[in-house]
């Protein structure tokens, strides 16, 4: 996953503020829960550059430690992408209502900077935008790119493609998808253990008695998958969907995905079976895992991502 692990050095520092701190509202980040909601402040440090605070908590629910003791590399990812939203929405102006719309995610995480503690784990977010493409004043699309840093210590590592939507746009594009669906899975979730999990309400895949293929289990009660009305499946459930059926095919220790490149081709939608494929790739290294997980839906291909990690007992 080359991609996320270089940056290219951003636009030069202008206009620097670093000495305006702003205060962060969860309604910045797209989060209802505040124990959902990860940044904390954000300086400006120049016109497409910006440094984001943020916190990893040591407890969460949903977004537990793996190996006993580092933080889940799918909360930097989440950290990173509400950094990203904080970003474009304050340092740009782009009102809340709009649609973000990430459409490719590559991320790297260090895991030796990214210990769990007993307390939250403070982070550093510098948030990078560029190719920058403008409608009527305000981005309509473009790259991010994020560099987290631990105690001055690299932690992690990534870059994005995203585009924006007025909330009459948006809905033009849907068409007469409803504003809100709703879904409660009636099919059995595969075992936690072998998932990756310790609680079965995460579990987000059943079997389909085809060896490497799982029907998605989209349940819009979880509260930290789903935070508000939405009319589609949200990306971070397909991200999560691809790491367990990871876990499901490296065997009985599962994978920890410490890197991952993910594109989004279309949206998953409600009331039709999502179904999520994972093969894993040759690789020279024993103690690491590579695994490519598709997910499709009506003949058509919803995201296709490849995640690398050590075996959670490696």
């Amino acid at each position: 996953m080359p991609e996320a692990a270089v940056l290219i050095d951003p636009v030069p520092t202008m206009d620097v503020e670093a000495e305006v701190v702003h205060p962060v509202g969860i309604d910045m980040v797209h989060r209802t829960r505040p124990e959902d909601a990860f940044p904390r402040n954000w300086v400006r440090l120049g016109r497409d550059r910006f440094a984001v605070e943020a916190v990893l908590p040591h407890d969460h629910p949903f977004f537990a430690p793996v190996g006993d003791d580092r933080h889940d590399p799918l909360l930097v990812a989440e950290a990173m992408r509400q950094a990203a939203m904080l970003a474009f929405h304050a340092g740009y102006g782009i009102p809340l209502g709009y649609q973000f719309l990430m459409t490719g995610l590559d991320y790297v995480c260090h895991q030796e900077h990214l210990a769990v503690g007993g307390a939250p784990t403070e982070i550093d977010v510098e948030v990078f935008c560029s190719d920058l493409k403008w409608r009527s004043g305000l981005p309509a699309q473009g790259r991010v790119g994020w560099a987290v840093h631990r105690d001055g210590q690299l932690a992690a590592t990534g870059m994005g493609a995203t585009r924006f939507s007025t909330p009459r746009a948006y809905r033009r594009m849907r068409g007469d998808a409803p504003a809100e669906g709703i879904s409660i899975p009636e099919t059995v979730p595969v075992p936690a253990v072998l998932a990756g999990r310790a609680r079965v309400e995460d579990v987000v895949l059943s079997e389909t008695g085809q060896d490497g293929v799982w029907e998605l289990r989209v349940d819009t009660r979880h509260p930290t998958l789903f935070q508000r009305p939405n009319d589609h499946v949200p990306g971070m459930l397909l991200l999560e969907a691809a790491r367990q059926a990871a876990c499901l095919v490296a065997g009985p220790a599962g994978v920890v995905p410490v890197e991952a490149s993910t594109r989004f081709h279309r949206y998953s939608e409600f009331g039709s079976p999502c179904w999520i494929g994972a093969v894993v790739l040759p690789g020279e290294d024993e103690d690491t895992v590579t695994v490519q997980v598709t997910g499709r839906q009506d003949d058509e291909t919803v995201f296709s991502t490849v995640l690398s990690g050590p075996r959670v007992d490696g």
